[in-house]
């Protein structure tokens, strides 16, 4: 890492906040030293967001479909035109799908949204969307590690692992990265792995998809009640034995990992029992999310559950609306109307929490990020369902900073070519460092003789987007 960028660990003294705090019994000194890798950073520079919360919607949402509104769709419908096909790399004559649901404007900002989402219309002046999105990969694997890593092929630190490295966490007694009910499909633990990064800023998954979210729990995080001094004095003596290795083996670093894992781990007892534990919500906030009903049930356990976890102070959040299956729930080739079913299944949970945000103050610095790893095509596949389209799609963000009710870049006239002001997810991921008080060429970590970053040699801020 750039030291000349980023403040040294030895001179970060702040303090954990939130539920837990490094200073309770049980915990020598060791626990309260800058060494702690996720000890709180200051920023480069003043961040317009404390912390993320990223929903991923795993298959590609259809942009044209949901908030790029097209009228060349209706008047082509039907008819054949010549689209670049970006699956076969060549231009070739397709048939012209119009949009499967009506758009209506909403707003005071006048926003075009497809009645997919009559929930998140209700938010949509908060709401600053990406209309010129494109990026690398055809195909879910490739693109949805673009999306989550910045690169296609390779193992790489995930955003959220290059967010907490760069930042640490706002609450020592927690992760400072959470993944809620992660896919093992499509990329799997790579999609928040730390990879080179030292483990600390690896993702801790709770639960896991196919297994329902109000399920989701840390695993062994209970301490012994009845056996709590010696279970202190178990764990003082395993760190004790851990540090005098650590201290004959000082090129070993995976020694240090160990020795906060532990750390964290035993933190953890005192502070995750309380943030997954959801009996203190009332039932107003329940119904809020969606939790009451069925369809939305589950999602909106995790989107509740995002909500605790930032406010507790953790750093990154991630909830993926996805599955293990080899077709990703989104991924419509020949089933359109599918999307009614699975945007019912997001929509109120979604706009549940960015309303509890909102009233809770915490929408201000808390950045909410919505998308795919890709779009689809304004074209037919097969009778009703649409291709995968990595060159022009749309993702929106709220609240950290961002212009609300405001729409950047725009595709061509049928939806599939970003054409103006075009965003690449490169320029995405350095616009969310940006808003985060970080220099995405600055964010640098040396290994293997060079200087890694989570945007490569790429990606621009999208200042346009900034308030």
């Amino acid at each position: 890492m750039n030291t000349s960028q980023f403040p040294r660990r030895d001179l970060l003294k702040s303090a954990a906040c939130g539920f837990g705090s490094l200073a309770f019994s049980g915990l020598a000194s060791a626990e309260t030293t800058s060494d702690h890798p996720l000890i709180a950073k200051q920023p480069l520079f003043p961040a317009k967001a404390k912390r993320v919360i990223f929903i991923f919607m795993q298959g590609g949402p259809s942009q044209v479909d949901t908030f790029d509104y097209k009228p060349s769709l209706y008047r082509f419908d039907g008819r054949k035109h010549d689209f670049r096909n970006a699956r076969r790399m060549k231009v070739q004559s397709e048939t012209v799908m119009k949009p499967l649901w009506k758009f209506r404007q909403y707003g005071e900002s006048g926003r075009h949204v497809s009645e997919l989402f009559p929930e998140i219309t209700r938010h949509v002046d908060d709401l600053c969307f990406i209309k010129s999105m494109h990026t690398e990969g055809v195909a879910h694997g490739p693109s949805t590690l673009f999306l989550h890593t910045g690169a296609t092929n390779l193992i790489r630190p995930s955003v959220g692992s290059w967010i907490t490295y760069g930042l640490g966490s706002e609450n020592s007694s927690l992760p400072g990265f959470v993944t809620i009910s992660p896919t093992s499909a499509k990329g799997g633990p790579r999609l928040y792995s730390s990879s080179f990064l030292p483990p600390a800023y690896q993702g801790t998954p709770l639960g896991r998809v196919g297994l329902p979210s109000k399920q989701a729990a840390f695993k062994n995080v209970l301490p012994l009640r009845d056996q709590k001094t010696l279970q202190q004095k178990q764990f003082e003596l395993l760190q004790n034995l851990n540090r005098e290795q650590a201290d004959r083996d000082s090129v070993n670093r995976q020694l240090d990992s160990v020795i906060n894992s532990y750390e964290l781990g035993y933190r953890m007892q005192m502070a995750a029992p309380a943030v997954t534990d959801l009996n203190g919500e009332t039932k107003e906030t329940m119904a809020m999310y969606g939790i009451d009903q069925t369809a939305t049930e589950d999602f909106g356990y995790q989107c509740l559950m995002a909500r605790r976890m930032s406010e507790a102070g953790v750093r990154f959040v991630q909830i993926s609306y996805a599955d293990n299956r080899p077709t990703p729930r989104w991924d419509q080739h020949g089933n359109m109307p599918e999307h009614e079913k699975h945007a019912k299944a997001v929509d109120k949970p979604v706009a549940g929490l960015l309303e509890d945000l909102k009233q809770r103050g915490l929408l201000e610095d808390t950045l909410v990020w919505w998308g795919g790893e890709f779009g689809r095509t304004p074209f037919t596949q097969g009778n009703n369902g649409r291709d995968h389209n990595p060159d022009g799609f749309t993702i929106w963000l709220a609240g950290g900073g961002v212009k609300p009710g405001f729409s950047h870049g725009d595709t061509d006239e049928f939806g599939q070519n970003a054409v103006i002001n075009k965003v690449h997810m490169h320029d995405l991921h350095a616009t969310i460092l940006h808003l985060m008080g970080m220099d995405h060429e600055q964010l640098t970590y040396r290994y293997s003789g060079r200087d890694f970053r989570l945007t490569d040699v790429h990606g621009r801020v999208v200042h346009d987007i900034i308030a």
